[in-house]
């Protein structure tokens, strides 16, 4: 059977009076004597029969509330499986990348100690052939794409040593710019031995070195989020109250509802989710639930009330009191008012996020006397038979 409530079109939080009323608007509508060219519209009264059947039950309206409850408690509880499986893997890779890192680190240390017995040594062999060792290890360790743009970058400071010599013997009226390479050209060809050779390879290597260990990186692998549900009420998302939830590990997180929210609404809590080594703290994402209440529904940033008329107020009109989300509230019933009539009262519902707020929408509810009257019966029954006395 499909959900009771869609079929009747009400919230779950619906009265019985609002279910009934429902049900006998859907069931005139679809009823087979009104739809005789519609095949289905048998298939369709039975339906909202059993829908009605359900809702206007309440122990059987329990049980399904009940099972919808359990089967939304196990989607939650399998997409925190899923986020949990998805931060092993995570870790799991952080700790693959670590190793990395570390390996890396030993080559470094290996080719500075080379660096120094070629300095020490002096020779130009040497120091040839201590840079073709750094970056055989380059090209051992990262592949030969990484080898290659070594050499480019070892080509281009090689290329740009005439210029900045060149510089140098400017006036000294030279810009600032001439002082800076001639400065960096002194430096460098100061240098001497294997240090001088290798400084390139090792500016790559720790670059390379960076990219493993995610240090400075902004394109560093992010942590999964992590999901929780924030129940809140009316009242507090009315007043930005601070709200504090559980997330999954354990963990408590706090936050001051912003404009905006309602059912569904998302909080995005930056850095607060899964800290995972070697990666970027992930996010914890709130869903926002409002808890029902007996006075109000929400519908966005509208809040709906139900008013309760008499006959003789919805016929000949009158003042009422209505609750509202920041207080009791004077309202005018016009004059022949249906249930199928409301009253919006603007900006006294939920605040949005553009700076205003929703309406607070009064529905008018058609209430029969607790006992039947003699003459109102006798009238109703002359209207319906068209005897007008």
């Amino acid at each position: 059977m499909r959900d009771p409530y869609k079929v009747l079109g009400v919230k779950r939080d619906a009265g019985a009076d609002e279910i009934k009323t429902a049900w006998r608007n859907m069931a005139k509508a679809v009823h087979p004597d009104h739809n005789q060219g519609d095949p289905t519209a048998t298939a369709r009264f039975a339906e909202i029969g059993r829908a009605y059947e359900t809702l206007k039950d309440p122990r059987k309206r329990n049980l399904f509330d009940s099972a919808v409850r359990m089967a939304e408690a196990k989607k939650q509880e399998q997409t925190i499986m899923q986020q949990r499986q998805a931060a092993r893997e995570a870790a799991v890779r952080a700790k693959a990348a670590q190793a990395n890192a570390e390996r890396v680190m030993e080559e470094l240390a290996r080719a500075n100690a080379n660096a120094q017995k070629a300095a020490a040594a002096g020779a130009k062999q040497q120091q040839a052939g201590t840079t073709e060792a750094a970056e055989e290890m380059v090209e051992r360790i990262f592949g030969a794409q990484a080898q290659s743009h070594a050499q480019q970058a070892h080509s281009q400071q090689a290329q740009a040593r005439p210029h900045a010599a060149e510089a140098a013997k400017q006036p000294e009226q030279e810009t600032a710019e001439s002082e800076t390479a001639r400065a960096e050209d002194e430096q460098t060809e100061s240098t001497t031995g294997t240090g001088a050779n290798m400084s390139l390879p090792l500016s790559l290597l720790t670059s390379l070195v960076r990219r493993f260990t995610g240090a400075g990186q902004p394109g560093l692998e992010k942590a999964p989020d992590e999901v929780a549900t924030a129940t809140v009420t009316i009242e507090d998302i009315m007043k930005g109250s601070w709200t504090t939830v559980s997330l999954p590990e354990g963990r408590e997180v706090g936050f001051a509802l912003p404009a905006g929210t309602t059912e569904g609404h998302q909080v995005r809590l930056k850095g607060q989710g899964f800290k995972l080594p070697g990666m970027q703290r992930g996010d914890a994402v709130i869903n926002i639930h409002i808890a029902p209440d007996p006075r109000f529904t929400v519908d966005g940033f509208d809040v709906h009330a139900v008013l309760p008329l008499n006959i003789e107020n919805a016929v000949l009109g009158t003042e009422a009191r209505v609750d509202g989300p920041q207080g009791p509230l004077n309202v005018t019933v016009p004059a022949w008012s249906g249930s199928d009539k409301t009253i919006r009262i603007p900006d006294q519902g939920l605040p949005n996020d553009s700076g205003g707020k929703g309406d607070l929408v009064v529905e008018l509810r058609i209430m029969l006397w607790e006992k039947p009257d003699a003459k109102v019966t006798d009238l109703m029954r002359s209207m319906r038979e068209g005897l007008f006395l």
